[in-house]
């Protein structure tokens, strides 16, 4: 594969439930089908040298999911962090979270905490996982901290012309992370589904209709194929056009 490997790769995992149905299994089946793919599509990006995985794991809109399949999902988070993190602080891979994580069930925000700690001066991946994420509320977070650190006395690196995007985007969930170079979202759903509308700007997007637990490491393969023969011109003009082709 060339070297053109993105430097942040976002995933939307959708299909668990309809892969469960399909199959006459219970969405709880799914859901944990799920968390094997996950595992391998880490390991996939390790491989390959991406810098930065972002995984949609649980949005703010997925608290309206019956609550016994919430309290599934916060379970098998839990599973994965204690069954995969000493493997994950091995193999030098850094756990992240966006969204309000502090609505998460006590449990659970103990885990997710303890392994952003355990892991937190790994360099070779990072993991940065959405839990109890929105990207509209973190947009609204950010502008009310700006809102608020101006009148307290001003906002770090605002010049004369107003608010920059830089200085915008250090308020984000993301600051410190390169925006994502390719969206993938697996189940063919052609949305996005309130995930990094800021960041997502001019990421390339992949649609595959396999669901996420049949999105094995050769289809994630092929999204990145596909990523790089795509002729990203962030609103220029393509090379044969500036060539007068």
């Amino acid at each position: 594969m060339e070297n053109k490997i993105p430097r942040h790769i976002a995933i939307i995992m959708d299909g668990n439930g309809r892969w469960a149905r399909e199959r006459g299994l219970p969405r709880a089946a799914g859901h944990r089908a799920g968390v094997k793919t996950v595992r391998e599509i880490v390991k996939a990006s390790l491989d390959l040298g991406v810098p930065v995985l972002t995984l949609y794991a649980f949005s703010q809109e997925n608290w309206k999911r019956p609550k016994e399949e919430v309290s599934l999902l916060m379970e098998l988070l839990d599973y994965f962090l204690n069954k995969e993190i000493d493997r994950l602080k091995k193999e030098g891979v850094r756990v992240r979270t966006i969204g309000r994580i502090e609505a998460l069930p006590e449990r659970t925000l103990k885990k997710v905490k303890a392994a952003m700690e355990a892991t937190r001066h790994n360099d070779k991946l990072i993991l940065n996982v959405a839990l109890n994420y929105g990207a509209r509320t973190e947009i609204l977070d950010a502008v009310n901290q700006i809102v608020e650190k101006a009148r307290a006395g001003g906002v770090p690196g605002m010049n004369g012309s107003g608010l920059t995007e830089e200085v915008f985007s250090n308020y984000l969930y993301t600051k410190g992370l390169p925006d994502p170079d390719l969206l993938i979202r697996t189940s063919g759903e052609m949305r996005l589904s309130n995930f990094l509308l800021w960041q997502l700007s001019y990421a390339e997007i992949y649609i595959t209709k396999k669901y996420w637990p049949d999105f094995a490491r050769e289809d994630y393969l092929k999204a990145i194929r596909e990523y790089q023969r795509r002729d990203r011109r962030f609103g220029d003009i393509c090379a044969e056009d500036a060539a007068g082709r």
